[in-house]
């Protein structure tokens, strides 16, 4: 008798490709895996509700889990409202906008965010100005293989809307994975998570195998 597979789909990180995810390991006849990539926003001023509505019709299989990663665990999380998810996985993201840090609070009221030209960061050196301290060549290396989405207008979309997020309460069925040395979300800021002890915002890619047993454990 044949096994039903589940069907797990993967949202990556902000400008990030679906290569983030090339080192996880999942048993090919227990799960069937499906990559996402990111769209282009229709106009500077689409809503995120909007966004995630065109980003679920990519979801062609019932009661799917999703994960998501970063700015891709807000996504995957507007994504389940127009979805019925068997479970939501967020990895190195935030369940509501409680959880974000004063430093990123500070930067969306100030507005502080406006202040870094586009076309700046268009040049995948200068993104890494969201993770502060985070600057030698091998973190870099890091961005300019993965962070490959560099379209002027989505960038500016996802940054404004990692920032104006209005989720307030976290949703049920929901699974946090998180590292301790986060330094984008940073650490102290969030709640009713798996903690991975020294685990960075890139984790996903450093700590594969360690993201694939939580989740494979977490959907038996």
């Amino acid at each position: 008798m044949e096994i039903q597979k589940t069907h797990i789909y993967f949202v990556p990180g902000l400008a990030a490709s679906p290569e983030i995810f090339e080192f996880l390991q999942f048993p090919e006849d227990k799960f069937e895996l499906h990559f996402l990539e990111w769209l282009i926003p229709l106009t500077a001023h689409e809503s995120l509700e909007t966004y995630a509505k065109r980003m679920s019709d990519l979801v062609l299989e019932e009661n799917p889990v999703i994960v998501g990663v970063s700015f891709g665990g807000i996504m995957v999380q507007e994504m389940s409202k127009h979805l019925h998810p068997k479970k939501i996985i967020i990895i190195s993201s935030v369940k509501n906008r409680n959880e974000l840090s004063k430093a990123l609070i500070f930067i969306q009221k100030l507005k502080i965010y406006k202040l870094f030209p586009s076309k700046m960061i268009e040049n995948i050196e200068m993104f890494s100005f969201l993770a502060v301290g985070q600057t030698s060549k091998t973190r870099l290396k890091l961005y300019k293989k993965y962070f490959t989405v560099r379209d002027r207008m989505y960038l500016n979309w996802s940054i404004y809307n990692v920032l104006h997020w209005k989720q307030t309460n976290p949703l049920k069925n929901i699974l946090h994975i998180h590292g301790t040395e986060d330094a984008i979300f940073s650490f102290k800021y969030i709640n009713d998570c798996i903690p991975i002890e020294r685990g960075t915002h890139i984790m996903i890619i450093n700590r594969a195998k360690t993201m694939s047993k939580i989740i494979i454990d977490a959907l038996k």
